[in-house]
């Protein structure tokens, strides 16, 4: 009978390793097809929703019926949904555009025409968010503690960005 060596174990573990990070490799590659394609969300087609919890009653998130300034812009361009969060911890306000074609992944309208609905739907909503519970939009870039050069370009572009992707 052959005795088990200490090179056999190291080689098996090789072996379940490879195979492990080639089927993270398989599965990343199909992901990144699906958001090419569109076909994220399990080939959902229809526009996402963005959803943002409000330190508010609906009626204050919407007196009347009517949304905060930077929601109504957007107008007819957007369904919305007022309901309330978990836990009674205010109220769920939920926006989605109408419009499929703007509404996959990124925004598909915004490296053609310069004019991402998708980040303009996130930026309103934040804006909302910012109106209803402290009653102003705050900004995070005014006023600046920089002054306006040529090297602090950069940071001002990262941060106006971040009011629709949510992130630097």
């Amino acid at each position: 009978m052959k005795k088990p060596t200490a090179g056999g174990a190291v080689s098996t573990v090789v072996s379940m390793g490879s195979e492990a990070l080639g089927a993270a490799v398989s599965v990343a590659r199909r992901a990144g097809e699906a958001i090419r394609s569109g076909a994220s969300h399990g080939g959902e087609t229809e526009p996402r929703w963005h959803v943002m919890t409000v330190c508010a009653s609906a009626e204050e998130v919407a007196p009347g019926g009517k949304l905060p300034e930077p929601l109504a812009r957007l107008g007819d361009a957007i369904d919305t949904q007022l309901r309330p969060a978990p836990g009674e911890r205010g109220t769920e306000l939920a926006c989605r555009l109408h419009d499929k074609e703007h509404a996959g992944p990124g925004g598909t309208a915004g490296p053609a025409t310069g004019h991402d609905t998708v980040q303009e739907l996130r930026t309103a909503l934040r804006q909302a968010k910012a109106l209803v519970e402290t009653g102003e939009i705050l900004l995070p870039d005014r006023p600046s503690t920089n002054r306006p050069t040529v090297t602090g370009r950069p940071l001002d572009k990262l941060i106006e960005k971040a009011q629709g992707e949510g992130r630097l």
